[in-house]
């Protein structure tokens, strides 16, 4: 006998599995990039391509041509963001993307979208500050997602490698999972494991300039950005992980 009460349109519908174990947010964000190298590519022609460049890649160079024309500091508004969209060929996506996707996640998982989204922005942006300490001069762009990237890096390095803290519930005693810590700078060089990813990490971006000295070449890797992004969300995180707590106390 059926009861009245669990007709097909009252039974809880299955659970189902989502195609995807990334986080939407991360979706969103690599799905933006693709669309964008996209329409670069394949809807401008050389003339246009030069001219995205120009207004949304990023140039230090604009910082001194300001003192002539004070048009120059206009892009430099919106260029140490938008510069993190724009990528030179496919590989420099799919390398970018493939890191975003390793180290995004965790942050997004733990903090949300928006803190996530902040983080790469004001990481690129920072990635961007170090790249004109030593690209003032040389009128280069700046361009790809790797600065922003960092940041995410230097922010889940601070949680990743801390062990899962767990508690028991008072009254059935069952095991509840909390999460992992945010460990303080100390903490993270006391541990061995993230201690040896971050040094690792910051020693290989630092030695990308003596690449032509010991390879003969240029790397043509944009490591200021890359260290100023890391140090960024590394020492940013905090301010996340305070406002999340109060939150979680609210």
């Amino acid at each position: 006998m059926t009861d009245p009460g669990q007709g097909p349109e009252n039974r809880p519908s299955p659970e189902r599995e989502p195609i995807f174990l990334l986080p939407g947010s991360i979706t969103a964000l690599v799905g933006v990039l693709v669309a964008v190298h996209l329409a670069s590519t394949m809807a401008l022609n050389p003339q246009g391509l030069a001219d995205f460049y120009v207004w949304f890649a990023y140039q230090p160079l604009r910082i001194l041509l300001a003192q002539q024309d004070p048009s120059y500091l206009i892009p430099l508004l919106w260029t140490p963001f938008s510069h993190a969209f724009i990528h030179g060929g496919w590989d420099h996506l799919l390398i970018n993307v493939a890191w975003l996707v390793i180290f995004a996640t965790p942050v997004a998982r733990r903090y949300g979208a928006g803190p996530m989204l902040a983080i790469f922005l004001l990481s690129a942006a920072a990635g961007a500050a170090a790249f004109t300490l030593t690209s003032l001069y040389e009128g280069i762009f700046l361009i790809g997602a790797s600065g922003g990237v960092a940041g995410l890096t230097g922010a889940a390095v601070r949680f990743i490698f801390q062990p899962v803290l767990w508690t028991r519930h008072p009254e059935t005693g069952e095991r509840i999972v909390l999460g992992r810590r945010l460990a303080s700078v100390r903490e993270v060089f006391a541990d061995s494991r993230s201690r040896f990813f971050t040094l690792i990490w910051l020693v290989l971006n630092a030695a990308v300039p003596l690449a032509p000295l010991l390879m003969g070449t240029s790397l043509g890797i944009a490591w200021q950005a890359h260290l100023g992004g890391f140090i960024a969300g590394f020492f940013m995180v905090g301010l996340f992980e305070r406002r999340s707590r109060a939150q979680a106390q609210g």
